[in-house]
């Protein structure tokens, strides 16, 4: 069973797949931690179609038997920096902070992987050490996955590990950005400006505006293009004022993209 590295005082409550199994199908039970325990992790809609999507309900099954689903209190840790894989997460619903160390203390916020998400994913399958630590930003409920039956479980069902690859590829592309934001912007501006259009948009509306979901704290994303949170805070007014974006709560609205683009340029 997964358990959170260090001698932290939280604890971690474990869901017993036996137990799962006779909680009735859509009924919400309450997480130890606060929210709701999901039955089902790896069936879940939102876990479907981020990671397994079009595998077949019987795949989905052989998987559900080497995992085992968990609940984490917020700031729990999942996996350290430098330590020997043990296997993958998915997050069935919560947040987790991916980020990475020096050795002079120094830490940078890669990103932040939502429900629906995989975490641990590279390691795992090269079995080097985790490159980074994950921690729940939130109370966390999460299946983990053994190394060891997830490679066996790869080795013998070709369509998983396809999907898999996939989701390795985008981690890659993902990665990319973040040595963009770092290596080749030379504003914090215009760190701002890559990060908010390299955004997954949702839909493109009129008038060349970009709709994108955004979850992001402004502390967040600074860590993430290496910046305080003050001139994150200071930059978004500024691009809301020239009329660049709009946030609407979760959704982010790029209404200039030719606007930002200027920025990188600059």
């Amino acid at each position: 069973m997964p358990s959170p590295e260090g001698n932290m005082a939280y604890r971690v409550r474990v869901v017993p797949k036996k137990k799962r199994r006779r909680i009735q199908q859509g009924k919400n039970t309450k997480k130890p931690y606060g929210g709701q325990v999901i039955e089902n992790c790896l069936t879940w809609p939102l876990v479907k179609e981020r990671i397994f999507c079009d595998l077949p309900k019987s795949m989905l099954a052989e998987l559900d038997e080497i995992s085992s689903p968990s609940t984490y209190p917020r700031d729990a840790i999942l996996f350290v920096e430098g330590r020997e894989p043990r296997g993958v997460f998915v997050i069935c619903n919560g947040r987790v902070k991916l980020s990475a160390s020096s050795s002079h203390g120094k830490s940078i916020l890669v990103r932040v992987a939502e429900s629906g998400e995989m975490v641990g994913l590279p390691s795992c399958i090269s079995g080097q050490p985790y490159e980074l630590t994950a921690q729940a930003l939130e109370p966390l409920q999460a299946n983990f996955i053994p190394r060891e039956a997830f490679l066996q479980f790869l080795r013998q069902r070709g369509e998983a590990a396809v999907r898999i690859a996939e989701i390795l590829s985008q981690i890659y592309h993902t990665t990319l950005a973040e040595v963009r934001y770092l290596a080749l912007s030379t504003s914090t501006a215009e760190k701002l400006a890559r990060f908010l259009l390299d955004l997954p948009a949702s839909r493109t509306q009129g008038k060349g505006q970009i709709r994108a979901t955004f979850t992001l704290t402004h502390k967040e994303i600074a860590e993430m293009i290496g910046a305080s949170r003050e001139t994150v805070t200071r930059l978004f007014a500024s691009f809301k004022r020239k009329r660049l974006v709009e946030v609407r709560g979760s959704t982010l609205i790029i209404a200039n993209k030719t606007g930002l683009e200027k920025l990188l340029d600059a």
